[in-house]
């Protein structure tokens, strides 16, 4: 079975990992990928005496979601991961870049309402009214909550990537209690400045290069946003050209070693993979119009220590922003630091620095004094 990616048009509709891949659409009960995702489950696989590797479905908002944990010591400090998308899991991907992580943090990654292996689990009728944010909010609240109950932890670490951010930083806000700090990664501040600075690149790099084609396109949006509606349409082309000169994956046109990863996924079967475009297109309307109105810029004060981590050539969701905001606002501690090797996609552009910055920098918040001497 050959799969491809047969949408590559960025329907990721929120500047936000913004091509949906369409993994074949003919679908047999063969799997190519079976032997290699047998040696990536063997090598995988937390074999530590006070180890944790554990899959579940637990009901959050009403929901069945999927929740992923992983660690060597369960009482290492807990990070939860708010993945990207909307409905983009990062847990069949996860094998790429976060066994490291796992010596240090119990890792948990968990596919949103709507989202890859949740989506497939789960009924859809009556699901579309709660895909507001605020729905995705309250779910990460209340895994929060179970989490440190179940694990015994007295708080988690708290990242979001993408659009994971906006959940994130509405979660930090509205719950300051749960969370040790919180992490941002590809961060949204503002949709509208996003837009604009990520269309700008685009122009500038298209006219430096004669790519009449590119320019063609994007003038044919422009002004951008500007005061016409944000349409999917305009959305894709804006997604599509900074994308190409390295705005998704730096200093490449193609991202197909991220789109094509949960083939090899332990975690995903095949219909479960084909289940994550499905889950795309079933938020990708219903959030649109919310999601352009986000705004963090009226915030000037957080509740807990704050990390933006910033891709230098991120024009998915650009790091411009972010640092503007990072410099304006009070909080118990912060600290942008700039991935000079990353776009959009910092865990696995540069997942060595990433290690290292939460090791050094994240990790000393959650633990606790009598620890410090074994860690």
């Amino acid at each position: 079975m050959k799969l491809s990616l047969l949408s590559r048009c960025t329907a990721l509709l929120l500047l936000l990992i913004c091509s949906i891949s369409s993994f074949g659409q003919n679908s047999t009960s063969f799997n190519e990928y079976a032997k290699s995702q047998a040696i990536l489950s063997d090598l995988g696989k937390i074999v530590a005496p006070n180890g944790v590797q554990e899959s579940y479905a637990v009901a959050i908002g009403g929901v069945k979601q999927w929740v992923y944990v992983r660690g060597q010591d369960k009482r290492n400090p807990i990070i939860l991961f708010v993945h990207g998308g909307p409905a983009s899991p990062m847990a069949p991907v996860a094998w790429m870049f976060q066994r490291p992580l796992e010596e240090y943090f119990t890792m948990v990654q968990y596919d949103q309402r709507a989202s890859g292996k949740t989506y497939a689990t789960n009924d859809t009728t009556g699901l579309a009214p709660t895909i507001r944010i605020e729905q995705y909010v309250q779910d990460a609240i209340e895994l929060a909550e179970l989490l440190r109950k179940k694990y015994g932890q007295p708080k988690v670490i708290l990242m979001g990537h993408s659009w994971g951010t906006i959940v994130s930083m509405h979660a930090a806000l509205k719950r300051p209690d749960l969370f040790y700090a919180y992490v941002g990664i590809g961060q949204v501040i503002n949709t509208q400045d996003n837009e604009r600075v990520s269309f700008e690149y685009a122009l500038k790099r298209a006219t430096a290069e004669h790519n009449e084609t590119a320019l063609k396109e994007l003038r044919s949006i422009a002004p951008y946003p500007g005061n016409q509606p944000i349409t999917r349409e305009r959305i894709i082309i804006a997604r599509k050209w900074p994308q190409y000169y390295g705005g998704l994956s730096a200093y490449r046109s193609e991202s197909k070693y991220y789109f094509n990863a949960p083939l090899l996924s332990p975690e995903y079967s095949i219909k479960e993979v084909e289940a994550i475009d499905q889950g795309s297109l079933f938020t990708l309307g219903r959030i649109l119009p919310a999601f352009l109105q986000v705004d963090f810029k009226p915030v000037k004060s957080f509740p807990i220590p704050v990390f933006m981590l910033m891709g230098r050539h991120d024009y998915t969701t650009p790091s411009e922003p972010t640092a503007s905001w990072l410099a304006q606002v009070k909080a118990p501690l912060k600290r942008g630091i700039w991935f000079e090797n990353s776009a959009h996609l910092i865990p696995l552009e540069e997942p060595g620095k990433l290690l290292l910055t939460l090791v050094n920098e994240v990790r000393p918040l959650a633990l606790k004094p009598t620890r410090t001497g074994k860690k």
